[in-house]
């Protein structure tokens, strides 16, 4: 059993929950103490990484019982921390929505679990989960026009900020991204 110096329960929230849960947590807890996350939403797992190596934190890692995520962070000490940042380059669903309507040449990017994308997504858009990104980096054209959605921005947004550092120079923030998108989608059967 790993030590923690505090439980939080997000288990039956899905995102952007379990991250705005955490960093409440986080604020509560001493530099250098562990939080233990309990979650069920899968996509948690790359959400919480991303989040903690954005903010300085620790991402320890996950394990598993019974179907709940047990994620372990270790908050930033004084001069780990790094200050939250958001990506700024955004476009609202109806600016993508035209765009798209206008065959414009884009690359739109769906960063959602695989689960997510397969029961509901825009028509063309690119399967790459969050937690895969880095890996997949290959799959992408530094040049093209990419357009980055998810279910409420949150994981397009550190997805954005990602791919920036990678070099990558034309990405943009699509919010507030599938949770509220009313163009047309599909299924994958």
């Amino acid at each position: 059993m790993i030590k923690t110096d505090k439980v939080l329960d997000a288990k039956g929230l899905a995102c952007p929950m379990p991250i705005v849960k955490t960093k409440k947590a986080v604020n509560d807890i001493q530099p250098g103490e562990v939080l233990e996350i309990q979650a069920t939403d899968k996509g948690s797992t790359a959400d919480l990484k991303a989040w903690a190596e954005k903010g300085g934190h620790q991402y320890l890692g996950t394990t598993e019982e019974g179907g709940i995520l047990k994620h372990y962070l270790r908050k930033a000490t004084i001069g780990e921390e790094k200050a939250e940042t958001n990506y700024s380059v955004l476009i609202t669903n109806e600016e993508l929505k035209i765009k798209l309507e206008k065959n414009e040449d884009i690359v739109l990017l769906d960063v959602r679990e695989e689960a997510e994308f397969l029961f509901n997504h825009i028509p063309g858009a690119l399967s790459i989960p969050l937690g895969e990104l880095e890996d997949r980096l290959h799959e992408l054209d530094k040049e093209s026009r990419i357009f980055v959605v998810c279910r409420t921005g949150s994981r397009s947004d550190l997805a954005s900020q990602k791919l920036t550092e990678k070099g990558f120079t034309n990405v943009t923030n699509v919010v507030p991204g599938m949770s509220e998108w009313h163009g047309p989608t599909e299924t994958v059967n």
